[in-house]
């Protein structure tokens, strides 16, 4: 690829370094010889993911103002991958790469975007256009796109819309967010039970307009709207045209409306669904879920816990440097807090550590073990109040087996630890006896033993109380296990040495 030019060059771009590329000029000037048919294949990698090459092209192609290279180079791509190329290239070449995405294709786009890309592509748009896209995608897309919408934009955008689509919005947008009203799709394949295969096919042939894009069950409903059951696509085509679907409907597993969406995901796990009705208060059919949107909250709700365990939050690949170090300041405050708290445990022991500066030496370790052992129980902890796998039927006995194997490695780490340290000093501390080389390796194990027992108990227990509470756990348990272990395994410590060795604090 040839190099850039110098207004070029000062485009920042976090993902992609323009100005040190790994391959030399002739490779990407023959990159450039490929063409339309064969840029599919050559834009993704084997495991499906974007080829660096490919972004360059795209990069190179907006530095030379190609946009007619642009157009064959995102025409290519299926609309995920567009979203994702977006999402590696920086604001300046976005503004120039986002005019040459055909119009027929956003709809199929923006719900796959990073919110902050999909409001920069909505800003180019007129607001009839917006309607527009709106309307040709699936209700739940158009839901997750028009709520992201700023308020007067949302009214715009409604003034623009015919009467029937803007009631449909209107009423999305009374469903609380992060609920199944928000998520499901109104369009439905609903037919009454005393219809018949044959009615049915006909039905779907007749009004294919009004019907979901893709579908897999068809919901039987009585005269009050209400689903009976549900009958699966497959059934239906192998079935003959005179058999009653009142006949053939398999029960049906609900969702109200009001429903939690991680409560909904989890539905969808247990009893492997791939499409599940949604009703309202009174019962009614009102929409369904379909597994690719569950599929989504999984990826998403994970995320956020993994995220939550380490005290951060999904900053996105455009996110400014500023806001990453603002989003992370809090947390690190609080950590700050207990590090505070814990030296203030070791501040008690200041004249046993200036006696004897092996303590210092063997402190951390102790503590630094207990917290390892403490994230463990925890992740274990709030992984199984995420599944419910951990209630009150085997709560007992989920605390009693994670406090014996706390007690198990603590004996199996007091043993080497204690070992090694006795060696240590003996061997390595010259002015340092043996018989004290024996009592600090017996206060360490021990030190251990108590430390590992603590994490293990706080680990499962502070959870489970937060979880009780109504807090999430895996967003604010981390600190408070971290500080039980650090408090107690200095305490544990340097306690056990005042006792057992006759210092002063």
């Amino acid at each position: 690829m040839s190099q850039k030019s110098e207004t070029a060059q000062k485009k920042s771009d976090p993902d992609i370094d323009t100005k040190n590329r790994d391959w030399r000029d002739d490779e990407v000037e023959g990159a450039n010889l490929v063409t339309p048919e064969e840029i599919e294949d050559f834009a993704l990698k084997d495991d499906y993911a974007l080829n660096p090459q490919y972004i360059s092209l795209v990069i190179d192609a907006a530095d030379r103002g190609d946009g007619m290279r642009l157009r064959d180079l995102l025409d290519a791509l299926h609309p995920a991958d567009v979203a994702d190329l977006l999402g590696f290239l920086s604001e300046d070449y976005r503004e120039e790469v986002i005019p040459w995405i055909p119009g027929d294709a956003l709809p199929d786009i923006l719900p796959e975007l990073d919110d902050d890309i999909r409001e920069e592509i909505i800003e180019t748009l007129h607001t009839q256009d917006i309607a527009e896209v709106l309307q040709e995608l699936e209700s739940d897309d158009a839901t997750a796109v028009f709520e992201d919408l700023e308020e007067h934009q949302q009214k715009a955008v409604l003034a623009a819309m015919p009467e029937a689509e803007r009631e449909q919005f209107v009423t999305s947008l009374t469903f609380e967010e992060e609920t199944a009203g928000r998520l499901m799709q109104r369009e439905v394949m609903a037919a009454p039970s005393f219809w018949n295969v044959g009615q049915t096919i006909d039905h779907m042939r007749e009004n294919g307009e009004d019907l979901p894009e893709l579908f897999f069950d068809v919901y039987v409903i009585d005269p009050s709207h209400r689903p009976v059951g549900a009958l699966p696509v497959s059934l239906l085509m192998r079935s003959k045209r005179d058999a009653l679907l009142s006949s053939l409907m398999e029960p049906v597993t609900e969702i109200t409306v009001d429903q939690d969406q991680e409560e909904v995901a989890y539905i969808f796990e247990k009893y492997h669904l791939i499409s599940a009705p949604v009703i309202d208060q009174s019962g009614r059919l009102v929409g369904q879920i379909t597994v690719d949107d569950i599929v989504n909250i999984i990826q998403e709700e994970s995320q956020e816990d993994m995220l939550a365990l380490a005290g951060v939050s999904d900053s996105g690949r455009d996110a400014s440097t500023f806001g990453i170090a603002k989003s992370r300041f809090w947390w690190l405050l609080i950590n700050l807090g207990t590090a505070v708290l814990a030296s203030g445990v070791i501040s008690n022991f200041e004249g046993a550590i200036g006696q004897l500066v092996a303590l210092a030496v063997l402190n951390p370790i102790v503590a630094s073990m207990g917290g390892n052992a403490g994230t463990q129980t925890l992740t274990v902890a709030v992984r199984a109040l995420a599944t419910r796998e951990l209630n009150a039927a085997n709560l007992l006995r989920t605390v009693w087996r994670e406090l014996a194997a706390g007690v198990l490695n603590g004996i199996a780490f007091a043993i080497v630890m204690g070992a090694v340290t006795a060696l240590w000093m003996s061997v390595f501390q010259h002015d340092m006896g043996t018989d004290l080389a024996l009592k600090l390796g017996l206060i360490i194990g021990l030190a251990m033993i108590i430390n590992l027992f603590a994490a293990s108990l706080a680990g499962i227990l502070i959870p489970l109380a937060l979880d009780r509470m109504g807090y999430d756990p895996a967003a604010s348990a981390t600190v408070f296990v971290t500080t039980v272990t650090d408090c107690v395994g200095f305490f544990s410590f340097l306690g056990l040495a005042v006792v057992i060795l006759h210092l002063h604090t």
